[in-house]
């Protein structure tokens, strides 16, 4: 061993093969970062991607939006507190980064199409100054605001006239698909970094007209540009997503071409074994997101049967996380226990756990597999171990979590050093993030009556189904 050497573990291949032990990890770091501390008995490996997210500075509990069923819940995203979108960006991408995850889906949150360029570019800069890796979707919709079949007017006779004329007049209002898609491409054009990748978004076909979806399948066969589509999370966009389409939606998407290894597709927790094995056969990704699906009472995906009929899929925080504390290990956690099935053999296993966190997340951003590195302090992971000889990736699941990840590093970048990010003060964009919200509770103070309302009405109505 050399003088100033940091001996530990290498682990390209969580879940295949046990790490290699090295008698430097410093030689695998990239030759532009300074030597850092590294922990006895550390570990280098890829880190997972977070692929399906929103990108929360301000997290939806911290604005009074509690866990519910998915469409009760949905009114509560109104008490989003207006802030700036760098800076809402900046402070969740460094959430990330700080937990040892180098790259996000972000769904981006806004609906406004005449702001999308410029907020996008905020996000984009945000992802930028952190160092991580961004896939934007860019968002698109225009049918059914508020409620399936039939839009806000379904809503309507669940309120009192009053509060029909205060809520009606924001009700959104629609540009046209090819405008829309024009906006997402605008974005695209204007995206210079090999980091950053953007992406079609819509929303999900609850929330698409046939013409939308119609059109975002011509643009991405034209362009190349990959699609990012919630689908089938809950079981009334089940019910709904039937009665509009005999044939079934995954039957209709595949229809206008819509269904191609361009595609992810994030939930999927209602997907029946048929339509597994259709997008299976299209190519297309998934997305499971175990906690969020939990909080909003959506279900558990069907994974065991995507691992033996479905297809390829990846995990993501959809801006929630088993603690509310974005920690994506955590998450990976969660989905190994609740998928390992009841056998003598488990059915779900860390190699499968790992492929899709790293590779088939990293396919899903569009960016490249085993370039980025996260330093994990091990030793801290094992420290009453009896015996050296356990597998890591099984160790890895059992105990890692966000404050064992000491080191990130991105295309050849440092973003963190002995748990700190390198780049940014992210305290300090916290503080000003939770300033401006605080500022805007005048305003909110009136909407939370509002949204008291709306989901007391979209519940009644759903309560009917």
């Amino acid at each position: 061993m050399t003088a100033g050497a940091s001996p530990g573990r290498l682990l390209l291949r969580p879940g295949h093969e046990p790490a290699r032990r090295e008698t430097d990890l410093l030689r695998h770091l990239p030759e532009s970062v300074s030597p850092p501390a590294i922990p006895a008995n550390a570990l280098l490996m890829p880190p997972p991607v977070n692929a399906h997210d929103h990108g929360y500075g301000i997290r939806t509990l911290d604005f009074g939006n509690i866990d519910d069923a998915l469409e009760v819940w949905i009114p509560g995203l109104r008490l989003r507190p207006r802030t700036d979108p760098y800076l809402e960006a900046l402070v969740a991408f460094s959430r990330l980064a700080l937990t040892g995850v180098g790259a996000t889906m972000h769904c981006h949150n806004s609906l406004n199409i005449d702001r999308l360029v410029e907020e996008a570019g905020a996000v984009m800069r945000a992802a930028r100054d952190v160092g991580i890796r961004l896939a934007l979707s860019c968002p698109l919709l225009d049918h059914d605001p508020w409620a399936y079949d039939g839009g806000p007017q379904r809503l309507r006779p669940f309120l009192a006239p009053a509060d029909w004329d205060e809520l009606s007049a924001s009700i959104p209002k629609y540009a046209p698909p090819s405008v829309q898609i024009a906006a997402a491409d605008a974005v695209g054009a204007a995206n210079t970094s090999p980091l950053i990748d953007v992406q079609y978004g819509p929303i999900g076909p609850q929330w698409c007209s046939n013409a939308l979806l119609e059109s975002i399948a011509e643009a991405s066969a034209a362009t190349g540009r990959r699609i990012h589509m919630h689908l089938l999370e809950s079981p009334r966009q089940r019910q709904w997503l039937d009665r509009r389409f005999p044939q079934g939606v995954v039957r209709y998407l595949d229809d206008i071409g819509f269904l191609s290894p361009r595609l992810a597709v994030a939930h999927g927790v209602q997907l029946r074994t048929d339509e597994l094995e259709l997008l299976a056969a299209r190519g297309v990704q998934l997305v499971s997101n175990p906690s969020a699906n939990l909080r909003l009472r959506s279900g558990v995906a069907p994974i065991a049967d995507m691992s033996a009929h479905g297809p390829a899929f990846a995990f993501g925080l959809d801006g929630t996380g088993f603690d509310d504390d974005q920690d994506l290990w955590r998450e990976l956690r969660l989905a190994h226990l609740l998928h390992g099935g009841q056998d003598l053999m488990r059915t779900f296993t860390a190699k499968q756990v790992f492929d899709a966190a790293i590779h088939v997340g990293a396919k899903i951003l569009n960016a490249p597999v085993n370039e980025d590195l996260v330093l994990v302090d091990y030793g801290a992971l094992i420290a009453d171990s009896l015996t050296d000889d356990l597998d890591e990736a099984e160790v890895l699941l059992a105990r890692m979590t966000a404050a064992h990840a000491k080191g990130l590093y991105v295309g050849g970048q440092e973003v963190m050093r002995d748990g700190k990010l390198t780049r940014i003060d992210c305290e300090g964009a916290r503080a000003e993030l939770l300033q401006q919200a605080r500022a805007d509770l005048p305003r909110l103070t009136g909407e939370r009556q509002r949204v008291t309302k709306l989901a007391a009405a979209t519940r009644a109505y759903y309560s009917g189904w």
